[in-house]
C-alpha cells in the first residue's frame, strides 16, 4: 500500500510539476509542447496495451477475451459520456461567472474541469494496475500517465492567466486536477482489492479510458499545428521506449 501512495502522489504531482513549468515557460511553442505530448501519447499507448489490456485477457480465463473487449468499450464510452455531459453541466454553472468576467473565462474553467474529470479514470488506471500484483507493470503504467500529466499541467496555466485568473488561483486549480488523480489511484487500487473478481474487467476498462484519451484528445492536439510527421515519430519513440522497458523489466 505504501508503494501505491507514493505512486498516487507521483502521478498527481506530475500535473503540479507541469503547472510550475507552465509558469516558467508561458511562451513555449506549440511545436515543442506537441512533441512532448505525442511522446507521452506513445508511452500511454504502450502502457494501455501491454500493462492493462493484455493482462486483462490473461487474467480473464475462459471469458477473458470477451471481458476485455467489453471493458475497453465500457471505458471509452464512459469518457465519451463525460465529454458530452461536462459542458452542459458547466454551462449552467458558468452563466453567473460570465456576468462578471470575460467570455473566455467560462471556456477556460470548462477546460480545467474537463481535465480534472478525465484525470480520475487515469488515476484509476494506475491504481487498478497495482491491484494486479505486477509491480513492474504498474510502475510503467504510472510513469506513462505521469509523463502525460506534465504537458497537461503546462497547458492549463497559459489560458487561465490570459483569462485574467490570478497566478495563485491558477496554481490551485492546476493542483486540484492533480489531486483528483491521486484520489483516482487510491479508488482503483481499493476497488480491485475489495473485489478481485472484477480485476480483468477493471484492467480493460482502464485501458479503454486511456485509449480514448489518446485517440480523442492527445493525437488530434499534436496534429493541430502542422507538425504531424514529427509528432508521429515521437509517438512511436514513446511506444518503443515503453516496449523496451517492459521487455527488460518483464
Amino acid at each position: 500500500m505504501e508503494m501505491v501512495w507514493i505512486t498516487a502522489l507521483g502521478v498527481g504531482g506530475a500535473t503540479i510539476f507541469g503547472s510550475l513549468l507552465g509558469f516558467a515557460f508561458k511562451g513555449i511553442s506549440h511545436k515543442f509542447s506537441d512533441l512532448v505530448l505525442s511522446f507521452a501519447a506513445g508511452v500511454m499507448l504502450a502502457a494501455a496495451v501491454l500493462g492493462l489490456i493484455l493482462p486483462s485477457v490473461e487474467y480473464g480465463g475462459k471469458w477473458g477475451l470477451i471481458t476485455t473487449v467489453a471493458g475497453i468499450f465500457a471505458g471509452a464510452l464512459c469518457l465519451n459520456v463525460v465529454d458530452k455531459v461536462v459542458p452542459h453541466l458547466h454551462r449552467l454553472m458558468g452563466e453567473e461567472i460570465e456576468e462578471h468576467h470575460n467570455a473566455n473565462l467560462s471556456k477556460v474553467l470548462l477546460f480545467v474541469t474537463a481535465i480534472a474529470i478525465h484525470n480520475l479514470p487515469e488515476g484509476i488506471a494506475a491504481g487498478v494496475s497495482f491491484g494486479s500484483g505486477d509491480v513492474s507493470q504498474a510502475i510503467l503504467i504510472a510513469g506513462g500517465i505521469a509523463l502525460q500529466n506534465i504537458p497537461e499541467g503546462m497547458v492549463i496555466i497559459g489560458p487561465m492567466l490570459a483569462a485574467g485568473v490570478k497566478p495563485g488561483k491558477t496554481f490551485v486549480c492546476a493542483a486540484i486536477t492533480g489531486l483528483v488523480e491521486v484520489a483516482g489511484t487510491l479508488i482503483g487500487y481499493l476497488a480491485v482489492q475489495l473485489a478481485s473478481a472484477i480485476l480483468p474487467f477493471a484492467l480493460a476498462f482502464a485501458g479503454g479510458t486511456m485509449l480514448y484519451v489518446i485517440s480523442d484528445e492527445m493525437i488530434p492536439e499534436t496534429h493541430a499545428h502542422g507538425g504531424e510527421r514529427g509528432a508521429t515519430y515521437t509517438l512511436l519513440a514513446g511506444f518503443c521506449l515503453m516496449l523496451v522497458s517492459d521487455v527488460l523489466l518483464g
